[in-house]
Parts: structure tokens; sequence; C-alpha cells
């Protein structure tokens, strides 16, 4: 066999191949979670945990919220791996980076101390059920129904129209006169 014809085969059978491999068991973990996460959402959106009027499509939504959360940082993470193995097979010494990332994360997360406090908020006010979509609440000013929950920021439109986009890091007591 010609030299450059078994050069080529081995260069592709080395670094190429390992990396399709590992952009295939990316998608292939990716679709795995997806599906995991989705089976459990529809298990906890269709359950009766809590019995009573008008419980089961507010747990229904909190379960969907949930799960978009929970595939979001299955996302982040699967690609993170992927490209840190990716790098890697490129020969990239990813000691240094791994080091600066930790060093940047701590920078990030001291500057985005209240996206971290406005989403933890979310995911507790959601667990808790303490409000929901369709409900009339009283929150800091603002007299109004809720019109969207997410997990960082809660829409509500105020009697006189006025749509309020209000942090949920910011809530420190609230009323609901729709719970009775």
């Amino acid at each position: 066999m010609n030299d450059q014809l078994q050069n080529a085969l081995e260069w592709i059978g080395g670094s190429p191949l390992r990396i399709i491999a590992v952009i295939a068991g990316a998608i292939f973990s990716q679709w795995v979670g997806h599906r995991a996460i989705n089976r459990a959402v529809n298990r906890l959106a269709s359950a009766d945990l809590r019995p009573g009027p008008g419980t089961a499509n507010r747990q229904a939504e909190r379960a969907r919220t949930i799960g978009s959360v929970l595939r979001s940082i299955l996302n982040a993470v699967v690609w993170i791996v992927a490209a840190t193995m990716i790098l890697g097979e490129f020969g990239f010494n990813l000691g240094p980076v791994i080091a600066s990332a930790g060093i940047v994360g701590v920078a990030v997360g001291l500057g985005a101390q209240t996206l971290v406090r406005d989403i933890l908020s979310g995911i507790f006010m959601l667990i808790e059920d303490q409000y929901g979509v369709g409900d009339r609440v009283d929150v800091l000013t603002i007299q109004g129904v809720v019109e969207r929950v997410g997990l960082r920021i809660t829409t509500v439109r105020a009697e006189d129209g006025t749509l309020w986009y209000i942090r949920n890091g910011e809530i420190l007591t609230l009323g609901n006169a729709s719970k009775k």
C-alpha cells in the first residue's frame, strides 16, 4: 500500500474518528436525557399529587418549567464535556483552560449574584406553589393578575393594564387573593 494512503487512513482512523464518536455520543446522550426528562415531566404533570380544584393545571405548568430547566442544564453539561474532549483531540493542554474556567466562574458568580438569587427564588417559588398563572396577587406596590411565571421573572398585569416584570429575587412579600 502506498505510504501516503496508509498515513491518510491512520489519520482518519485516529482523531477525526474519535471526534465524530464524541459528537455522536453527545447527541445520543442529549437524546436519552431529553427523553428521560420528558417522561418524568409528563408523569409529574399528569399525576394528581395535591387533590383539589385547579391544582392539576398549576402542577402541570410547574413540571414543564422545571423540565425546561433540566433540559437546559443537560444541554450545557453534555456540550461542554464534548467540546472539552474535542479540544483534547486537537492537542490543547486543558489544564490551564480548566484552571482559568474556575477563576472566570468565580468572577462571573460574584458578578451574577442577583441572577442566581432570582433563579433560586423562582425555583423555590415553583416548588412551594406560592402563585401561578391567573392568580390575583399583591406584590411590592402592584396589584394584578399573574400572566407568566418564569424562573427569573414573573409578569403581572396591573389593574390599570400595565404589564409589570418583577424579578423573583426582589419578591419579599406577596399576597395571593386566589388562594383561599
